[in-house]
């Protein structure tokens, strides 16, 4: 069975499944090397302009998978191919939405934050339990989710272990948008849509610029916001989506 399904169910979008629900969907080193095989199609394929990312309806994931960690320790984490596959999804260029539905738990809220933002159903709920495995979050939790939701909470979560429910996640800023568990996927599916009507090489350079503020200081990243604009004015694009502002007409993006 295979632990990742891709599908093409809009134009420009792939939607990208977990597919392990009997283990709620933990991210296992086979499960992570098939994610990484779907996100690579989606970067080569100039076709597929937005990936969405989702579980089933009552986990989007689980975590890492606790049975490999008993086995092999650390060493899990420390996988060379593992961690080269983690990275694909970390850095795709293209846009990523989450689609969340149910517990996105450790890993599992760790891979939702690698998205550039989460959809969530109402019943969803976001934790990182591994405190209570003798633990702590090793695929950046305690880099990311103080970035997102702030230091008080994200200490909370991690030193709790205590999850947070789909409001709380809302108001910290972890989540973007929740509506009920029903219309999470097609809500996500609709933006995605909607971001694959866009200028592609306009959306990647803001995604790079966005992605600054995390590794630069203020001045540096307006320096290179500027340098992006740049490159978006040398493309195809940046020339017919003028030239149709101008005459009151869609539109046409080529991604050139």
């Amino acid at each position: 069975m295979k632990l990742i399904v891709p599908s093409l169910p809009r134009p420009g979008v792939m939607q990208v499944t977990l597919n392990r629900p009997e283990a709620r969907n933990a991210l296992s080193c086979t499960l992570i090397g098939e994610l990484a095989t779907a996100f690579t199609q989606a970067i080569d394929d100039a076709k597929i302009r937005c990936v969405v990312l989702t579980g089933n309806e009552q986990v989007f994931s689980g975590g890492a998978d606790v049975k490999e960690m008993v086995a092999r320790g650390i060493a899990v984490l420390n996988d060379p191919s593992r961690c080269r596959n983690w990275a694909i999804v970390e850095h795709c260029p293209k846009p990523v939405i989450a689609a969340v539905n149910g517990l996105a738990f450790g890993g599992g809220n760790e891979l939702a934050m690698l998205a550039d933002f989460i959809i969530a159903g109402d019943t969803a709920k976001f934790g990182q339990p591994e405190i209570n495995l003798g633990i702590f979050p090793g695929d950046g939790a305690t880099q990311r989710l103080i970035r997102l939701v702030g230091q008080g909470l994200a200490m909370s979560m991690i030193m709790t272990g205590q999850p947070i429910d789909a409001q709380t996640a809302l108001r910290a800023g972890l989540v973007t948008e929740v509506v009920p568990p029903e219309q999470v996927l097609e809500r996500s599916l609709d933006i995605a849509e909607l971001i694959a009507t866009k200028a592609p090489l306009a959306i990647r350079f803001a995604k790079e610029a966005i992605r600054m503020v995390d590794e630069s200081t203020l001045s540096t990243g307006l320096v290179f916001e500027r340098k992006m604009l740049a490159l978006a004015f040398g493309t195809e694009d940046q020339i017919e989506g003028m030239a149709a502002f101008v005459e009151k007409r869609p539109a046409r993006f080529v991604g050139r």
